[in-house]
């Protein structure tokens, strides 16, 4: 089959370790099956598996790719769930120790074929394009669940977004905006921040900026740049939520006092449940919501949509076609 893989990996050039070409079918195990991919997208996370971050060298080669939709062996349309919880877990998937997202253990997405458990497939609904299918199951479901399960918020609140044009964020805006949330955003751009307010933020503000009132929640992928302003733009009893850190993860100052005079809470996230994904897709039906896609491209030209990404040329999400 034609695939997208790491056959090496290097910090400073990552395109020099992927390579686009044919590696064997998978062969699914017990309570395993296989999908026939129409269409994957490309994270964040697949580069930094080329630089050898999260993937282990002795894996190689591996199959890149986490989010994906096509048809499985019965021929039902579905979502592919990326989260791969260990033998015997039943309960929330992300809370098994020992969870793996497809390309880190086992073959990911950027294929015709991939095998994951039964479990993890996921009905597509009819409403649902297959590009914007290829979409959820990685960043907006991580934002879907830092909204809806980790937040506290309800429709009316305010929430921060810290960056405005990441996957995740972008994510975020379209909705917190569709399920009638006050999402304001902060971005280093003035244009990503016009962005986000056409994508449905209520406003967006310089990195670090005095904001007009304190916030009920703020979304954080960016970690020790943004830390402070994050506590300092919450009220009193406020969420902060995070799912990354791309800045670092070791800010100046923990603002530990703060923390607990203002009794604000802090709560880590990471990517969703089956179940939430299967919420997700409905959501974006039902609310009209469309996913921001950067480009689409044939898989074959997958280093193409690689290179956009290395680059930072990328606004919304790469969607290969199988």
């Amino acid at each position: 089959m034609l695939a997208a893989f790491a056959k090496s990996q290097s910090a400073d050039d990552p395109l020099s370790g992927l390579e686009v070409g044919e590696r064997p079918d998978p062969q699914a195990p017990e309570g395993w099956t296989t999908v026939r991919l129409r269409t994957a997208a490309l994270n964040h996370h697949d580069v930094w598996s080329l630089r050898g971050v999260g993937l282990p060298a002795d894996r190689l080669p591996m199959v890149l790719g986490c989010d994906g939709a096509g048809v499985s062996e019965d021929g039902d349309e579905v979502l592919v769930h990326a989260v791969v919880a260990s033998p015997g877990w039943t309960a929330d998937e992300t809370l098994d120790p020992r969870r793996s997202l497809l390309s880190e253990v086992h073959d990911g997405t950027l294929a015709e074929v991939v095998a994951v458990p039964r479990h993890n497939l996921v009905p597509k609904p009819a409403g649902l394009s297959w590009e914007h299918a290829a979409c959820l199951p990685t960043a907006w479901l991580t934002a879907y669940r830092m909204l809806f399960t980790n937040a506290d918020v309800q429709p009316g609140s305010t929430v921060l977004v810290q960056g405005a044009a990441g996957g995740v964020a972008t994510a975020l805006v379209q909705l917190g905006s569709a399920a009638g949330l006050r999402m304001w955003v902060t971005s280093r751009d003035a244009a990503k921040g016009e962005q986000a307010v056409a994508l449905g933020a209520d406003r967006a503000f310089e990195n670090g900026a005095r904001l007009p009132e304190r916030v009920d929640a703020v979304m954080e992928t960016v970690g020790a740049a943004t830390w402070s302003h994050s506590i300092n733009s919450l009220r009193p009893g406020g969420s902060v939520v995070i799912s990354g850190a791309t800045s670092g993860d070791a800010p100046s100052k923990a603002e530990l006092t703060k923390i607990f005079f203002k009794q604000l809470r802090v709560v880590g996230s990471t990517m969703g449940t089956r179940d939430e994904l299967e919420r997700l897709a409905r959501f974006v039906v039902d609310a009209g919501i469309e996913p921001l896609v950067d480009s689409v491209m044939p898989l074959a030209d997958a280093r193409d949509g690689f290179a956009r990404m290395v680059e930072g040329r990328v606004a919304g999400k790469v969607v290969f076609t199988v």
